[in-house]
């Protein structure tokens, strides 16, 4: 690929050394030498799994790679998703805003019951990799964005998060001097992947890219199965067959794959000479990809492992190596800590708090709306003991229809055995009608089966639990209230996306001036053909540069292009 001085300095160099010196600072939003003591971050972030890594405590999990990251850094206890399922736990970590907040709520808004639609979140809320964009950091990611504002794929949301996204994407592509933040989603460990081959068609050709990507990403990971289902623990809502004991491990075995590729990863910072700059973060989307775990509030679907090893240079002086912090943390807490991080002054927009020098949580909040077809809402809090769980839909049981999921053997074994009446009590509790509030005591019942709403020795606890679901729900606007329709209605008036305004270009004393009437657009230009970068602030251009500029609000319909060929007059 050909490097952004080539794409987008050269053409000026022949005309002025003094507009590429200008350009340059353009780009950076900063001086070389302040770029250069700024952090790399580097977000690794796998699909679908809770804390199956042995520095975490299970002995059964294959990690070597994860394990020796931990022991250069700091393990996170309890990190808890936003909810259960990729999309609004996705939404969540991008804005640092819980999805419930602004309509990112239900999975997933662009294939729901009522049609194709993106969520419109307020105008000033902006992912905050486009905030280190617009601080002077390249921001990349891979093929995967799924952020309620954007659909899975690449090149499906705003333009202006990220630098590179898709195959393109790699810190290799910034400037000299230029810190980068950089996400790479691990999709091994997707519940697509517990499938065994294909699955069960026809349901099994709605993802079978996850499928293509284990054999794209690790040619023969079919064959290597460190793991055997004779090793796995089974939790007590499973029934111990062998169904579930195969797919279990081969669940473990998926992590094992994708620990290879985080060491991988880790190899090439190395090589590269960037171990020294770089924080790394790896951490989950959410719990598990099996079945009573993803999509659920219980601790298998929301509790997820994380690890941060910092370089000497940048490593807080609360931080210790090789230790461990169990501190509640919500991954929408990522968003303001990696900014501060960065040097980036946090918007006071965010709901997320800095897990490193911010004031501690008391509580941590989790949601779960529509699941597919399927209409659900559910709100969770935890203290890390307690788990209060408080449903709208109490006659819906976890465990309904799924077409996805329902591709797991151990999922229609499940469903097989009970409607044969063949599962114990604690295994049947997940189909049937959860009730209207659940609360656990998580020191004497990890696996969240006993409800204890009834039991008068919990009534102070629970009322503590019920007021600071309350309260939070008050704080953030929970959106829940509002259907789904009315939400469409107002994102999209007509069931038809907004079009963004095109920007205004205007050339004045040297400087290039940008605008969209578009309130909390986005915008971008490039010059010459070059690449395209986040406009911020008038940019020095020379007379007889040629501009070309679009924006977009977050949810909209991008802008028509705008062109111009400044003129000095």
């Amino acid at each position: 690929m050909a490097s952004l001085v080539d794409n987008y300095y050269r053409p000026l160099l022949c005309r002025s050394v003094f507009a590429f010196v200008l350009l340059a600072v353009l780009v950076s939003g900063q001086a070389a030498a302040e770029q250069q003591a700024r952090p790399n971050v580097l977000v690794l972030m796998a699909e679908d799994m809770g804390p199956r890594v042995r520095a975490f405590g299970d002995e059964v999990a294959v990690t070597p790679n994860l394990d020796h990251l931990a022991r250069q850094g700091v393990r996170y206890t309890n990190v808890f998703a936003t909810a259960g399922v990729c999309a609004p736990s996705r939404a969540a970590h991008i804005t640092g805003m819980h999805q419930v907040s602004f309509g990112a709520q239900h999975m997933r808004t662009y294939r729901g019951p009522l049609g194709s639609y993106k969520t419109v979140p307020p105008p000033e809320v902006k992912a905050y990799p486009e905030l280190l964009r617009r601080a002077g950091y390249y921001t990349w990611t891979d093929d995967k964005l799924d952020y309620q504002f954007s659909h899975i794929h690449p090149g499906s949301g705003p333009f202006t998060i990220w630098d590179d996204e898709g195959e393109e994407g790699h810190w290799r592509n910034r400037q000299a001097g230029q810190p980068f933040y950089g996400l790479v989603n691990l999709q091994l460990t997707h519940e697509g992947g517990v499938f065994t081959p294909l699955g069960t068609w026809p349901n099994s050709v709605l993802h079978l890219y996850t499928q293509i990507d284990r054999w794209r990403s690790l040619p023969g990971v079919e064959d290597e199965t460190p793991v055997s289902p004779e090793q796995v623990q089974v939790p007590p809502y499973y029934p111990d067959t062998l169904t579930v004991r195969a797919d279990i491990a081969r669940h473990y075995n998926n992590i094992a794959a994708m620990d290879k590729q985080v060491g991988d990863i880790l190899r090439a910072l190395e090589e590269d000479g960037l171990a020294d700059s770089t924080i790394v973060i790896w951490v989950t989307d959410h719990g598990d990809g099996l079945p009573r775990a993803k999509r659920e509030l219980f601790d298998s679907g929301t509790r997820v492992p994380m690890i941060v090893r910092w370089p000497d240079t940048f490593r807080p002086k609360e931080v210790a190596v090789n230790s461990i912090d169990g501190r509640l943390v919500s991954l929408i807490d990522l968003a303001p800590t990696i900014l501060r991080l960065a040097g980036v002054e946090p918007p006071s927009y965010l709901q997320g708090v800095d897990f490193i020098v911010g004031p501690p949580r008391r509580f941590v909040f989790s949601a779960r709306d529509r699941i597919d077809k399927v209409h659900d809402r559910q709100r969770a809090v935890t203290d890390g003991r307690y788990k209060y769980i408080r449903s709208w839909y109490p006659d819906q049981a976890g465990g309904h229809d799924l077409a996805y999921r329902d591709n797991l053997s151990m999922m229609k074994e499940l469903k097989d055995l009970y409607s044969k009446g063949q599962l114990n009590d604690v295994q049947r509790q997940w189909f049937e009608p959860p009730g209207l509030e659940r609360l656990y005591d998580l020191d004497t019942d990890p696996h969240e089966t006993t409800n204890l709403v009834q039991d008068p020795r919990y009534q102070s606890q629970l009322e503590v639990m019920r007021e600071a679901m309350i309260e939070w729900q008050s704080r953030v606007r929970d959106l829940g209230e509002i259907s789904e329709r009315q939400m469409l209605s107002e994102f999209w008036p007509g069931n038809t996306a907004p079009l963004t305004a095109a920007p205004e270009i205007r050339f004045a004393n040297g400087f290039l001036h940008l605008h969209s009437s578009t309130v909390g657009a986005s915008v971008g230009l490039r010059i010459n053909d070059g690449r395209w970068q986040l406009y911020s602030q008038p940019v020095p251009v020379m007379p007889g540069a040629r501009v070309e500029a679009k924006a977009v609000r977050y949810g909209w319909e991008e802008s028509t292009l705008a062109s111009a060929v400044l003129d000095a007059g």
